[in-house]
């Protein structure tokens, strides 16, 4: 058994070694192919030593791959849809627009703790970070860098705000399926949440305010630039506000992710051709066919990679695009991981790996910690958070039990951990989602994301407390 343990671990080591390596040698560029490469290589191995070792037949560790790519075929579209949201948007003026208004509003000392605050609301509405992120997120990112804030830090605040609504938000696909998986009801796993998320979010917002209040004084004629050049190049307009009204409206009405995507992208498509007929023109670039030159534009903005001259270097990269095309590195990414986490998965090396953490479990504070520490890890191992919710939930359901603990401390713990720290790891699916969305590479934004590194200490530290946790009454 020692052996089998060892073995299974090889696979999981390599990884961690390679992407090291690769992220060191090749910086942000890693992200371009390196780091795929490591992990279908060390899927390869993890193949090799299944068939050799365990003797697990091609057939089944083929069926696993099959099935852990197909289980985010629609995250992979939802990708590709907010790759042409963030270029419809921007191109049509309602990102210049919000980054205008947002610059005149305000106040750099408080622009950290409302960046976060405003992720928060907007997440808990959506239901989805990730929505959030692509929409109000790139707007704040424009605002804070405008009053000179580090893209980390904003990116940081950004990403808090958008999983602390990601966690308590009825309508989020995540907080459905760890209270589903744990057989706890839905509002009571989020009425449970609130004694480990409401003591981060406030110590998170404290961090953020200090930060603001710490910042140096912004320079006036700085964001004068901005505004000014924003209002010369873009035709900013009230109506403009109407698209992210209508997507609001939408994703109230509870419409599907997919749809509400496609519908934003299709209204701010044309919104363009409306208000910005000469952005359009100038993205079209001088090959467009004779009379064509708004559809070329449009389409454009949608798939491809755009750069419109302001005059202003700074200013140039905040409005650039890179639609569609801009996230296929991403789903490249995603495809790669997918392949390594199945590979474990389908082998059972994942299994041998988990059964060393159960005699931790002992006792209440170490079953709890085991959990976390569980979720954080098969984030990193499996590169996804769905996968790691379901599995640290199969792992863990008959232990809570056992031990007589309800399962809505299961559901907590799990929600305090599986969601919270997936965008921390580079090569997951929401790791590499949010850096490609912003802009900023994760290990940048890693240690401002407040919210979600504080989330699995604060449940440890409550279950070490033990308010609210009763054991059942057989």
């Amino acid at each position: 058994m020692k052996k089998d343990i060892l073995i299974a671990l090889i696979p999981v080591v390599v990884l961690i070694i390679v992407l090291g390596i690769t992220i060191h040698v090749f910086g942000s560029e890693a992200l371009s192919g390196a780091s795929q490469t490591a992990l279908l290589a060390s899927a390869g191995l993890c193949c090799f030593l299944a068939m050799t070792h365990f003797k697990v037949k091609w057939k089944t560790l083929e069926d696993g791959i099959r099935e852990n790519i197909a289980s985010v075929s629609t995250p992979i579209v939802i990708l590709l849809l907010i790759g042409a949201i963030s270029g419809t948007w921007i191109l049509s003026g309602i990102v210049p627009l919000l980054i205008y208004y947002g610059l005149q509003i305000i106040s750099p000392s408080f622009f950290l703790v409302c960046t976060c605050l405003i992720c928060s609301l907007v997440s808990v509405m959506t239901g989805s970070s990730w929505t959030t992120i692509a929409t109000i997120g790139i707007a704040l990112l424009g605002i804070g860098q405008a009053q000179g804030f580090s893209e980390g830090v904003i990116a940081g605040a950004i990403i808090s705000g958008a999983y602390f609504g990601d966690k308590m938000s009825p309508l989020s696909d995540t907080t459905v399926m760890a209270s589903g998986l744990s057989d706890v009801p839905l509002f009571s796993h989020i009425r449970y949440l609130v004694y480990t998320v409401v003591p981060t979010m406030v110590i998170t917002l404290v961090i953020f305010t200090v930060m603001g209040f710490a910042h140096p004084v912004t320079d006036a004629s700085e964001i004068d630039l901005y505004v000014q050049t924003l209002a010369q190049k873009f035709h900013l307009t009230p109506w403009l506000l109407v698209v992210p009204i209508l997507t609001g409206v939408m994703i109230a009405r509870r419409m599907p992710a997919l749809i509400v995507l496609f519908l934003s992208s299709v209204i701010a498509a044309i919104a363009a051709l409306i208000f910005q007929p000469h952005i359009l023109i100038e993205v079209a670039g001088t090959h467009a066919p004779q009379g064509l030159e708004l559809f070329t534009g449009m389409i454009k903005s949608i798939y491809g990679e755009t750069q419109i001259e302001t005059g202003v270097p700074v200013i140039n990269e905040l409005v650039s695009t890179s639609g569609m095309a801009g996230m296929l590195q991403t789903v490249w990414l995603i495809v790669s991981a997918m392949a390594f986490g199945a590979c474990m998965t389908a082998s059972g090396m994942l299994h041998l790996i988990t059964r060393l953490l159960i005699p931790l479990c002992q006792k209440r504070t170490g079953m709890v910690a085991t959990t976390v520490t569980s979720g954080t890890l098969l984030n990193a191992m499996v590169a996804d958070q769905y996968l790691s919710i379901i599995l640290t939930s199969n792992m863990f359901k008959r232990v809570y039990r056992e031990r007589g603990y309800e399962d809505r401390l299961l559901s907590r713990s799990i929600e305090d951990s599986c969601t919270v720290t997936s965008p921390l790891v580079p090569w997951s699916s929401c790791g590499m989602t949010q850096a490609t969305i912003l802009g900023v590479p994760t290990m940048t934004y890693l240690p401002y994301c407040f919210f979600n590194l504080i989330s699995p200490l604060m449940s440890i530290c409550i279950a070490a407390i033990g308010y609210k946790i009763r054991k059942i009454e057989h």
